[in-house]
């Protein structure tokens, strides 16, 4: 329930300390016996005792709504005379005779075939909380030291791969650098092993890379639409006053980051010597947004389906269309038209005739083995925050710590980059040079841990019974995971180019 956009909240009385946790609305009704009896019986909350606190402005003499709280209880209320519509007067409730609800000893059980008699009562209290700070109760986190331990945990986490990529960049890579340039007879190059190997084939173009430039421009999108919502977050542009104020700004940035997406998408299909550009445009307009419609539509159609609320209406999903068609695609195809027209990235070696033979790889090098320990960091430094969030989402509560998110989408990135750097240079070590793919997957691979958790979150977490719910459960977050996917793997990929090109423009090569 909402009053002056103030969402209902049940005051609960904390152990430790003389104040109170906040929970969102208020439950339906409670399961349990009555004394001596072993039957569990359900009870439904028929009397809401609102409290509605105010503020007294001193200099308008005006007041403003601070507070919206209710204590629920379940009465089985009793009536003498006939039932006469509103006029009754109840013996349990009745304000005539000053008999307020304030125990729940007679519930009322539900039964079938049963009437049942809804009554509630008003308090209004004068508060010292300012209109400006009403807020504040909402926003209060429980567990602050969670938080900072899910930081601390993730920046281990970062810490150790730093050192391993700065091992790698100072020790490994400059004593390869140096040697590699101080050779100077052929004979002694002809022996050469490690990376520096493989000179000839790192930048060939894989196989799809079409495609690969559709998801790196995607994923581009999806990097600008977050930076830029999070940081008008922070800075507490989108208030939780504002209902839906930050799915409508993500929307907004993600339409106008479609510039970006075509420019990434352009300038890395113009590296890999492609020529069609409008085609490459088209994909990267239509693949992710149309993947998402789709299971967003049929999502809606089952909400429909159930006569819920909850559904989008069909204007809305209209006005979305509009969106994408309307902004989103020309600015793809204007950011394309950008970047075909720049001049090719050019690579910092040149690539050989004929591919050369991969060598038998350990089996640790495996393809899919690297990958899915890849995605195992990521995922391990944001999961503790992912749990708030899901919580925020299926549970109510209220997630409006931002600064908080922002940290550890700084440390996804840096876990991201970091992770994919070191085992693309240990995969260039053994002489495999297929690491375009493999590397947008070994980041990416994290968004298989987020749905394998959003799973256990369901099963353990939510009590869901409906078959419905839990298709709209799943398919909301395989939409969130596809998106993470997206994101993280282009993260992994752009750190992997530059590292590359790093370490080949840095190598003399006859």
């Amino acid at each position: 329930m909402i009053l002056d956009n103030l969402p209902l909240v049940v005051p609960i009385a904390r152990q430790d300390k003389n104040s109170f946790a906040y929970q969102g609305g208020y439950h339906v009704g409670a399961k349990g016996q009555y004394a001596g009896s072993k039957d569990e019986k359900y009870f439904i909350h028929n009397h809401l005792s609102f409290t509605v606190k105010y503020h007294r402005d001193d200099d308008s003499e005006l007041s403003r709504i601070v507070g919206f709280e209710v204590h629920p209880y379940s009465v089985k209320h009793q009536f003498d005379d006939k039932w006469n519509g509103a006029d009754t007067r109840l013996s349990t409730c009745d304000p005539h005779a000053s008999k307020f609800v304030t125990n729940s000893d007679s519930p009322q059980e539900v039964e079938a075939g049963k009437e049942i008699i809804f009554t509630y009562d008003v308090r209004f209290e004068d508060s010292e909380i300012k209109w400006a700070s009403r807020w504040d109760t909402y926003l209060l986190m429980t567990d602050d030291q969670i938080h900072w331990f899910s930081i601390v945990n993730s920046l281990m986490i970062v810490l150790f791969l730093s050192g391993m990529v700065a091992m790698i960049m100072l020790r490994t890579l400059y004593r390869d650098i140096s040697r590699y340039n101080q050779l100077e007879t052929q004979e002694e190059a002809q022996e050469e092993t490690g990376w520096k190997l493989v000179h000839g084939d790192v930048f060939r173009p894989p196989t799809n890379s079409d495609l690969l430039c559709v998801y790196v421009g995607t994923g581009v999108q999806f990097f600008g639409m977050l930076l830029v919502t999070m940081i008008f977050a922070v800075l507490g542009f989108l208030s939780p006053s504002n209902r839906g104020g930050l799915m409508t700004a993500m929307l907004l940035v993600w339409v106008l980051m479609g510039l970006l997406a075509g420019y990434t998408s352009s300038r890395l299909y113009k590296m890999f010597k492609g020529s069609e550009w409008k085609k490459i445009t088209l994909q990267t307009a239509f693949l992710f947004p149309g993947v998402a419609f789709v299971i967003f539509f049929i999502l809606n159609a089952l909400i429909w389906g159930e006569k819920s609320s909850g559904a989008v209406p069909f204007t809305t999903m209209f006005a979305l269309v509009l969106l994408w068609f309307g902004i989103s695609v020309p600015l793809v195809f204007v950011g394309s038209y950008l970047g075909f027209k720049k001049p090719a990235m050019e690579p910092p070696v040149k690539t050989n005739k004929i591919p050369r033979q991969i060598p038998e790889q350990a089996w640790y090098m495996n393809p899919i083995f690297t990958i899915l320990i890849g995605g195992i960091l990521p995922f391990g430094a944001v999961f503790i925050e992912l749990f708030f969030i899901l919580t925020s989402i299926w549970l109510h509560q209220f997630y409006y710590i931002f600064g908080f998110l922002f940290l550890v989408f700084v440390i996804l990135i840096i876990t991201c980059a970091e992770i994919t750097i070191v085992l693309c240079y240990f995969q260039l070590c053994s002489e495999d040079y297929m690491w375009w793919w493999r590397s947008y997957l070994t980041s990416g691979s994290s968004a298989l841990y987020l749905f394998l958790y959003a799973a256990f979150y369901f099963f353990t977490k939510l009590q869901i019974t409906k078959v419905v719910s839990g298709i709209l459960y799943f398919g909301y977050m395989l939409l969130a995971s596809y998106a993470f996917f997206v994101l993280t793997g282009t993260i992994g990929f752009c750190a992997c180019f530059w590292f590359t090109r790093l370490i080949y423009s840095s190598v003399k090569i006859d």
